[in-house]
């Protein structure tokens, strides 16, 4: 029976790896690498092109967000997967043929539903729900297909956009997005639902959660880090090339170095996940973040630039997994769909919000120094909000 678990167990890491690969690693971080090429080409500002990512989730965080967890709660997390590599796909293939503001932001809106029922949160379910102990592990192990992704999508995009141009090369990421990721999603089994809580056990509700200060904490301080992370990830090629004048091949190279940073964040804090106090884990994550941003924005010299890439990476591997591995920790599994339906709704406006803020302050100021500013202001107030966090108790997060 250990084995059969075992079995499962490791087929949900998979799964899970790819579902986040494909829709986070290849659209989340690979759509940025065509925003340049839509400035050039369509004579958009960068406030337009950042615009889609940030309506859309506007949109569909608010309006789907807590519907997804409500879902995942109802009937597992496999079939809300399925939908959403399928949404996030035909989105990239429908933004490759894009001409106008409207279309593109029908398709960014398929992106954001793509992302909503396909991405971390039903990865996050799936993997609390079948593991117990060595859960930072999987999860870490599971995050790792983000990184690769992320990782790979620049130079993969840059030979596709070289031989196929950008249009071309965004529609075969699309189909490849699609191939990769659904048919583990289509053969995953469900994982167990949790017992019931004994008496004094995790939070039936979510509104025993609501009446938490540790709730507001946990929601503010990940909706500035993920602020900080999304606004920097979502204008740095935009910077690069536009504003420093990079060639593509190095931008691509650096944007590959930063997720591959990234890589070995989820693999360290995975560990220290299971080691150390979460809340530790999660502060030494936002002050990474706060502390690597002026090193990208700033940096003289290669040398310097490729040092706060990496150390950025490491940052960004260990925010978005870190999230559900404290709420697991402060409040349990019995609403843990509905609780990170909320948490992922109000960290999707951060990052929403912010990369448009930043692109918005460098069309009027001339500059991207106001908004890599702001972004730092944001990464350190979460840093701040997670010193205010109670420790938790590991014990509740096995319940």
């Amino acid at each position: 029976m250990r084995d059969e678990t075992g079995k499962h167990q490791a087929f949900a890491v998979t799964t899970a790896f790819l579902a986040l690969f494909s829709i986070v690693g290849c659209a989340t971080y690979g759509l940025p690498f065509f925003y340049d090429f839509i400035v050039r080409d369509l004579g958009w500002t960068r406030q337009q092109v950042t615009s889609g990512n940030a309506l859309s989730k506007l949109v569909v965080g608010p309006a789907f967000g807590l519907l997804a967890g409500m879902a995942v709660d109802a009937f597992g997390p496999r079939r809300l997967m399925i939908v959403g590599i399928l949404m996030a796909g035909g989105a990239l293939v429908g933004l490759s043929n894009v001409s106008t503001l409207g279309f593109f932001y029908l398709f960014y809106l398929f992106n954001a539903l793509g992302y909503v029922c396909g991405g971390p949160l039903p990865s996050q379910v799936l993997l609390s729900r079948w593991f117990d102990a060595g859960r930072g592990k999987a999860m870490g192990l599971a995050y790792l297909g983000i990184g690769v992704g992320g990782a790979l999508v620049p130079l993969v995009a840059h030979a596709l956009t070289e031989s196929l141009g950008w249009r071309g090369a965004l529609r075969t990421l699309g189909v490849l997005m699609v191939l990769i990721a659904l048919p583990a999603a289509l053969f995953v089994r469900e994982p167990p639902r949790p017992a019931a809580a004994p008496s004094g056990g995790a939070p039936a509700s979510l509104k025993s959660v609501f009446r938490k200060p540790a709730f507001y904490l946990l929601a503010l301080g990940s909706m500035c880090s993920i602020g900080a992370v999304g606004g920097t990830m979502q204008n740095l090629k935009l910077y690069l090339t536009l504003d420093r004048g990079f060639a593509q091949a190095r931008v691509a190279t650096l944007l590959s170095l930063i997720l591959v940073g990234s890589i070995a964040g989820r693999l360290l804090m995975g560990y220290l996940a299971d080691r150390w106090p979460k809340k530790r884990v999660m502060l030494l994550i936002y002050s990474i973040v706060a502390a690597s941003i002026p090193l990208i924005a700033l940096a003289p010299n290669d040398a310097l630039l490729c040092t706060g890439a990496l150390v950025f990476g490491v940052g960004l591997g260990g925010d978005y997994m870190i999230i559900p591995l404290m709420a697991a920790e402060l409040f349990g599994l019995r609403v843990m769909g509905r609780l990170m339906g909320v948490v992922l709704t109000a960290d999707g406006v951060a990052e929403a919000v912010a990369p448009m803020a930043v692109a918005a302050l460098r069309d009027r100021f001339g500059s991207y120094a106001p908004g890599f500013g702001l972004l730092v202001l944001l990464a350190a107030l979460g840093a701040l909000a997670v010193t205010l966090l109670p420790r938790g108790d590991d014990e509740r997060s096995a319940s």
